[in-house]
């Protein structure tokens, strides 16, 4: 599950992702590169029933969406990857190529076995926080 994804359904503030996106994303020290795909991805996940179960859920994620939707900057990928094991995880890396983005954070360490691609240093949110989170 994407870290962004993560932070929206669990009440885990001292997390390494939710450190990510409230103090860096939210507070836009770094950027949130998207794409139309991805976040029509996320609204979908979001958007799933077994979320219901979790008080407040659905006020809090649209919120906290609408806060992502308007700091975010979205990109159309351009090429099609076939790399990763996961193939919809392709769009990440497409995404990451896009944007020229510096990182691609993320907590799926089965499919994403690359440390970086082109450009991008792929980094666990944890690896992120203790090695980057200073430098922006």
């Amino acid at each position: 599950m994407n870290v962004l994804c993560v932070v929206l359904y669990t009440d885990d503030s001292t997390s390494y992702p939710h450190y990510i996106v409230y103090e860096r994303v939210f507070e836009e020290h770094i950027l949130l590169c998207l794409s139309e795909v991805l976040w029509d991805e996320y609204c979908e996940v979001l958007a799933r029933s077994k979320f219901y179960k979790i008080p407040h859920f659905n006020s809090n994620t649209d919120i906290e969406m609408n806060r992502l939707m308007k700091i975010a900057i979205f990109y159309e990928p351009k090429i099609y990857l076939d790399i990763i094991k996961d193939k919809d995880d392709n769009k990440l890396l497409e995404l990451a190529v896009e944007s020229n983005a510096d990182f691609l954070i993320t907590g799926n360490y089965l499919d994403f076995d690359l440390t970086h691609y082109h450009n991008t240093l792929i980094l666990s949110p944890r690896s992120f926080w203790e090695n980057f989170r200073w430098r922006y």
